[in-house]
């Protein structure tokens, strides 16, 4: 399956992202929260979008490729939700607004896309019928 690739990828993300945190709460020695820094809040909030956001594009780009979507609009909407997510954490890392701004579109525009993709390939006849 394609979107296995993905699936790794998404983890790789959420991992680096979850060390990034492990890093400034041991450098400015926080257990809980951010402890006032900002360095650490802004980890915390990266690591905490993508969390929120890679699990739901994984399920969706599973599901595509499980009901027969094209492969490359599998490749599409993942390359294009996962550069979203990288422009995203570097324009809060860099507090860059026009870089969150066009991250959040390029995700939220690749999970619209897989979305409808999911919808025209659903087997309709399966989800329709009562037997």
């Amino acid at each position: 399956m394609i979107s296995a690739l993905y699936v790794v990828l998404g983890v790789l993300i959420i991992m680096k992202f979850a060390l990034d945190v492990v890093r400034f709460r041991r450098h400015y020695r926080v257990a809980f929260g951010d402890g006032g820094f900002h360095d650490l809040r802004v980890a915390i909030r990266i690591h905490g979008n993508a969390v929120e956001t890679i699990p739901l594009a994984l399920l969706l780009l599973v599901m595509m490729e499980m009901n027969g979507a094209d492969i490359w609009m599998v490749h599409l909407t993942a390359l294009l939700f996962f550069l979203g997510r990288v422009i995203h954490a570097q324009g809060l890392r860099r507090s860059a607004l026009a870089g969150r701004k066009y991250g959040m579109m390029l995700t939220l525009f690749a999970l619209c896309g897989m979305a409808v993709f999911n919808l025209i390939y659903l087997p309709w006849d399966l989800v329709l019928t009562l037997h």
